[in-house]
């Protein structure tokens, strides 16, 4: 997989480079803050077939991809490849390495990470299950360990069902329309 730092990214687009620059991450996080002259395009609605007909991008040449931090870009990087995209570029690090370099961004309100929705999520239904087989029903403690299977899976996959679904709730869709961007606008 190609990768390039954000201070390089910033530097061909100071030149004038017109390369695509996708950012994969979800409506509200995209509001919350993002990379001037991106295109939203979330990881769970990311269409090759798309991209090309209705975003005008051409398979040979150069796609850029940003994230919070590079997971969900290198997803999105591997799915295009696999569709024909011969040039996918992930930026290392995502939005969060090119606001610690200090590059420009648009900034809007502060919301809760995908990341941190997640952690909340499984940190919930492990302490919940966890009271219940203390003090309702000893099997409780089996949803305890098949959260820890789901972790111990997820980060082996590289994949999380959890976000997907969290990435779709109608907090994470704030913003949606804001500062959305076609490839041709």
């Amino acid at each position: 997989m190609k990768t390039i730092s954000p201070r390089q990214l910033n530097d061909l687009i100071q030149k004038g480079d017109k390369s695509p620059l996708l950012d994969v991450r979800t409506p509200a996080e995209h509001a919350e803050m993002h990379v001037p002259g991106v295109t939203l395009v979330p990881l769970d609605q990311l269409n090759a077939a798309s991209l090309c007909a209705d975003g005008g991008m051409d398979k040979a040449k150069p796609v850029y991809f940003l994230c919070r931090s590079g997971g969900r870009a290198t997803q999105a990087a591997q799915k295009l490849e696999k569709d024909g995209f011969a040039d996918c570029v992930v930026v290392e690090g995502g939005t969060q390495a090119w606001a610690d370099a200090g590059l420009p961004l648009n900034r809007g309100a502060a919301m809760m990470s995908l990341e941190r929705q997640v952690r909340l999520c499984i940190g919930i239904v492990v302490l919940v299950s966890a009271l219940l087989a203390m003090y309702v029903n000893g099997s409780f403690v089996w949803l305890c360990a098949f959260m820890g299977c789901a972790l111990i899976i997820t980060a082996l996959a590289d994949w999380c069902g959890m976000a997907l679904l969290l990435a779709r709730m109608p907090w994470n869709q704030r913003g949606a329309d804001a500062g959305k961007k076609t490839c041709c606008s």
